[in-house]
């Protein structure tokens, strides 16, 4: 099906343009949301006699995109969750949960403008993309741990997810200490007696 444009849609096409899509993106999602219209003769001539009215609305959507981007651009969210001592998470942050911690910080983000191809299943410090506009996109962290101290720790470099850290090993002290013991002449090996 040809549909004609009323805004930028990435990986399509530009405000204007006529573009050849399925029929079921066209019916399902571009026609109902007031993205597209049915290209034919009328409807061309009523985007031209509102294309002044459609670009004003898109300029005015993308300051306002771009307002809440230099908000955005850079900060950190934590967000508490139960998780193994591997770092699996019990559950997952999911879209839903990006936008209800955004909604908690004062931002008005749609579920639609998070853009997650998979939920974050693990803790540590991840970057989500937000496409505000079509135009005006932004990444922000989530620092995903299972308490205020370890999103902290997080913060500051330290890997919470691998055993050393959730035990408390310092590899590089053990390193040292075998390789001390393996140095020292008195150091009583049990294969040494079973050999003797």
């Amino acid at each position: 099906m040809d549909v004609i444009l009323l805004e930028r849609i990435a990986k399509l096409g530009q405000m204007g343009e006529t573009v050849k899509v399925r029929d079921g993106y066209a019916r399902n999602f571009l026609l109902p949301q007031g993205k597209a219209l049915r290209a034919n003769a009328a409807n061309k001539a009523r985007f031209e006699a509102e294309r002044a009215v459609l670009e004003a609305r898109n300029l005015e959507r993308k300051s306002e995109a771009e307002q809440v981007a230099e908000k955005l651009d850079g900060k950190t969210f934590v967000v508490v969750r139960s998780a193994g001592e591997t770092g699996q998470l019990y559950g997952s942050v999911a879209a839903r949960d990006v936008v209800a911690v955004l909604s908690e910080n004062g931002f008005n983000i749609g579920r639609n403008q998070v853009d997650m191809n998979n939920p974050i299943k693990t803790i540590g410090l991840h970057e989500v993309p937000l496409a505000l506009h079509a135009d005006v996109n932004v990444t922000v962290t989530f620092n995903v741990a299972r308490s205020a101290d370890e999103a902290e720790r997080q913060l500051k470099g330290e890997d919470l997810s691998s055993a050393d850290a959730i035990y408390g090993i310092d590899e590089e002290a053990a390193a040292e200490a075998a390789e001390a013991a393996a140095n020292d002449p008195d150091f009583n090996d049990d294969e040494d007696e079973a050999n003797a």
